[in-house]
């Protein structure tokens, strides 16, 4: 997104800095209201449109500039989120939110030709893992503004009602509501360290085409689900059953030649990426429950995969992320 030096009203803005400094607060609740990164940018981009297209006079007027563009990102989303619900209903397939990699990992270089602003990057916690983010897809609009406002980013009830429109009782119910579609829906905690041994063993055993190593390391009830968004060849509907998904991962292996697989950090948690010619052109988020992997996400859709393949890597290792609070 370009930043305007000054905001067109014939004079600098002394309170730039601070207006820019809510952008990647921003985007992380956008990212999380809506599951994709396009979306969110988009979002954030219409949110300071909406800032500068007032007067000074009214920009002054405004006593928490970072509270009302919260509030307008928030209306933003809710408006994507209900329209969002049409739209998937001719995705192609299953739709899965678009994954996201560490910062150490973070491709700069956008589709549009615009380079990546580290203020754009989401800060990866316990909110944005994919398990997470699938659940929040089972809930209304209204449910996931209520819940993410009010337990992710911590903004009191009365505030969340002057986004979601309805009454700070009403907006309680809601966010109570989406708990506990969440309490139902968390698998019992794996250590991270366990996660990443299990996510490593299933790697080599992929590689290894050691099918009765595969099917111990997945859950007999296990499911698989893909995204190809009908751009690529993708698995129309979830498998479950473990010999299932992994008859389903040799077939794709011997489809795809020269496939490298790489374990990388997804969305927070130990995952996988596979990419034929160095190029990304899947990637797997996992569950883990116990010992064994429940369920797993394979993401094929390319606009869905930005972050993993457009231009070279950027090393900003020490680059700080900002947490989701207020």
């Amino acid at each position: 997104m370009t930043t305007p030096s000054e905001p067109g009203h014939g004079r600098p803005d002394p309170g730039l800095s601070a207006i820019m400094s809510e952008r990647r607060q921003l985007t992380n609740l956008a990212y999380r209201l809506l599951g994709s990164l396009a979306d969110a940018e988009d979002v954030v981009q219409e949110t300071y449109a909406r800032w500068y297209a007032m007067s000074r006079q009214q920009q002054d007027a405004i006593a928490s500039p970072g509270a009302w563009l919260t509030k307008v990102a928030g209306r933003i989303c809710l408006n994507v989120l209900t329209s969002a619900r049409v739209r998937r209903e001719t995705y192609v397939g299953e739709w899965i939110p678009e994954p996201l990699p560490e910062p150490t990992e973070w491709i700069t270089g956008r589709s549009d030709g615009l380079a990546v602003d580290p203020a754009d990057r989401i800060t990866l916690d316990e909110s944005i893992n994919m398990a997470f983010l699938v659940v929040l897809e089972s809930m209304t609009p209204a449910e996931r503004v209520a819940f993410i406002l009010h337990d992710v980013f911590r903004y009191p009830f009365a505030e969340v009602a002057e986004i979601v429109g309805r009454t700070p009782a009403a907006c309680r119910q809601l966010a109570s509501s989406a708990r506990r579609r969440i309490r139902a829906a968390q698998a019992p905690a794996t250590p991270a360290a366990r996660q990443a041994q299990i996510v490593r063993d299933f790697k080599q055993a992929w590689e290894a085409k050691d099918i009765d190593a595969l099917i111990s390391l997945l859950d007999p009830d296990a499911t698989a689900i893909a995204d190809g968004g009908g751009v690529v060849g993708s698995l129309l509907r979830p498998i479950e059953g473990a010999e299932q998904i992994v008859r389903s991962l040799v077939h794709l292996e011997g489809m795809l030649r020269n496939l490298t697989i790489l374990q990388r950090t997804v969305n927070g948690q130990p995952g996988l990426i596979a990419q034929q010619d160095g190029v990304t052109v899947s990637v797997y988020a996992f569950e883990v429950a116990g010992d064994r992997i429940k369920r797993i996400w394979a993401v094929r859709n390319p606009d869905k995969l930005r972050p993993w393949t457009a231009g070279p890597r950027h090393q900003e290792s020490q680059e700080q992320q900002v947490a989701p609070e207020r």
